[in-house]
């Protein structure tokens, strides 16, 4: 029994410094995100809380596991806050993971109230199925297997559908030869095209832990440290991807929200006219009148709009007369 005793404890001697280095980089990580948020978006809050949760688990982990094995206590309270920090990394992760997929951030700057409460539920359900599942309660594997392929069908449909969106506004400005909105598309387009191949790595990835599912205590350490490397290097490389900066010239240009219907191409063209003006105004070659920035405090009499014209505004105009 003695034998096996300390057995057992060299196998999880590493874990303290293991968890204290991953601590470290997660830090600083969040913080690096969390300081560039500020400085460019602030509406890419919601992601932020991915770094923040995974250093929050860390943490817990070291403080566990190094007062083990220096003050020879391990603390219960302090073992269920690694579990729950556990779930909840997991559940946000696949929830920006969602919200990337619908275009958050990059297409719009807010989802509709659809996709806001389909986010929602799937994110609930998930959560209380990794719960069951982490609790071994019967049937929750399955439970949880299913979750898992709806939520990556999900993510890879959408992901589809902005391609291709991306895709039809590319071909419009190139043949109206709108060379300013081009190189911002098409960013857009390649962030995209990372973020799925990056998905296709996650599905692989789970897919091995899945069905590496040894418990044994032996190379414990090892098999954590493959397991913790392979979770950073995914999250920080989609993290570089989607980094809270404009890429690209006009890269910011979006709808504030997304509405149901055909997502028009980023707006090109502008001008501005008084609220008055623009009760009067009527061309089917310009759309939606939008007050700005610095009209928003003012009365609505004095109220500036501005007016948004869209390329494909001429082809649908031709098609029309046509």
């Amino acid at each position: 029994m003695e034998t096996a005793a300390i057995g057992w404890e060299e196998s999880y001697r590493p874990l303290p410094m293991l968890y204290l280095v991953f601590l470290s980089i997660w830090f600083v990580s969040a913080c690096s995100w969390t300081i560039n948020t500020h400085r460019n978006r602030r509406f890419q809050w919601t992601l932020t809380s991915v770094p923040l949760i995974k250093a929050l688990q860390l943490m817990l982990s070291f403080l566990f596991w190094y007062s083990c094995f220096n003050f020879q206590a391990c603390s219960l309270w302090m073992s269920f806050g690694v579990y729950v920090t556990g779930v909840l990394f997991q559940t946000a992760a696949f929830v920006s993971f969602l919200l990337i997929s619908y275009g958050y951030c990059i297409m719009c700057e807010r989802l509709s109230l659809n996709e806001r409460r389909t986010t929602a539920a799937l994110g609930c359900v998930f959560y209380l199925t990794l719960i069951g599942y982490k609790a071994c309660v019967p049937y929750f594997t399955v439970l949880l297997l299913l979750n898992y392929f709806i939520s990556f069908y999900i993510i890879f449909h959408h992901i589809s559908q902005n391609l291709v969106l991306l895709r039809e506004q590319l071909s419009i400005i190139e043949n109206e030869d709108v060379q300013a909105m081009r190189d911002a598309v098409y960013t857009k387009y390649e962030m995209f095209k990372k973020f799925q191949g990056a998905m296709q790595i996650i599905v692989l990835v789970e897919t091995v832990i899945s069905m590496n599912m040894d418990d044994s205590s032996e190379n414990y350490w090892l098999r954590l440290l493959v397991r913790e490397w392979a979770q950073l290097c995914i999250f920080v490389y989609i993290g570089w991807i989607f980094r809270s900066q404009d890429l690209a010239p006009r890269f910011s240009v979006m709808p504030a929200t997304k509405c149901k219907g055909e997502i028009l191409v980023p707006p090109i063209y502008s001008i501005e006219m008084d609220a008055a003006t623009f009760k009067d105004f009527s061309s089917h070659e310009w759309h939606i009148g939008v007050p700005t920035s610095a009209s928003h405090d003012e009365s609505s009499e004095d109220e500036v709009l501005v007016i948004i014209q869209h390329p494909r505004a001429h082809t649908c105009t031709e098609a029309k007369n046509a």
